[in-house]
């Protein structure tokens, strides 16, 4: 009888983890990033894109330093009360690092920055629980975007569709989704099919941190946001 899988050994010592020394380095590395830098900003992110926020960081690699992770090691290293910040005020952006978050360390002038911020914008397929931005829907009778390979996926989507003579036929009228709706799996599937993009991966500049003044970009922030506990 064959040996069960299970039963097999693993060596521990080739697996890594990330601990304590993990979240050090970071920390390290954002102090670091404070000594050599002028400036830090706080940004929060909607519509995330892991590819599209590489290639925006990989353009600015030479004039900014980016972080994303827990919020709580990057308030550590930045300092969360005047007695443990690294620099005076830091603390105040510390407070600010919440939800989904990331530091911008750059020597660019803060008009650049915002600029930088302000235009980007990047669109992307929607996923499963997203807003649809617009009501689609599907007329009855011949879907010529798809080919007849298609017609079982499109049946296991809930769509009433059926082959005639080899072109895939909607036998109703079919809603892919409704405006301000949470997508479900099949309509995120649909809509990546037709080509209709209504995610945007958008970056905003929650608050700006030099040794000479501190800013507070988005509204809504009050000021015990950031004075110090």
């Amino acid at each position: 009888m064959p040996k069960s899988k299970r039963n097999r050994p693993v060596t521990l010592s080739k697996t890594k983890k990330k601990g304590r020394e993990h979240k050090e380095n970071i920390v390290n590395s954002i102090r670091e990033a404070i000594e050599k830098y002028d400036s830090v900003y706080v940004f929060t992110f909607e519509n995330m894109r892991n590819l599209k926020f590489k290639e925006f960081r990989e353009k600015l690699k030479s004039s900014c330093r980016f972080f994303l992770g827990s919020n709580k090691v990057m308030q550590v290293a930045l300092g969360r009360s005047v007695a443990d910040e690294l620099r005076p005020g830091l603390h105040k952006i510390s407070k600010l690092v919440r939800g989904d978050s990331g530091l911008c360390f750059t020597n660019l002038p803060k008009e650049e920055v915002q600029r930088l911020f302000n235009e980007y914008e990047e669109y992307d397929f929607a996923r499963t629980g997203t807003l649809a931005t617009e009501k689609v829907e599907l007329n009855e009778g011949p879907l010529d975007q798809f080919t007849h390979e298609m017609e079982p996926f499109l049946r296991k989507q809930n769509m009433p569709v059926r082959l005639n003579k080899g072109v895939i036929e909607l036998l109703s009228d079919c809603v892919v989704c409704e405006e301000g709706q949470p997508l479900s799996p099949e309509s995120a599937r649909i809509l990546r099919l037709l080509g209709i993009k209504m995610a945007t991966f958008r970056l905003h500049l929650t608050c700006r941190w030099s040794s000479e003044e501190f800013e507070v970009y988005q509204e809504g922030l009050e000021d015990s946001d950031v004075e110090s506990s």
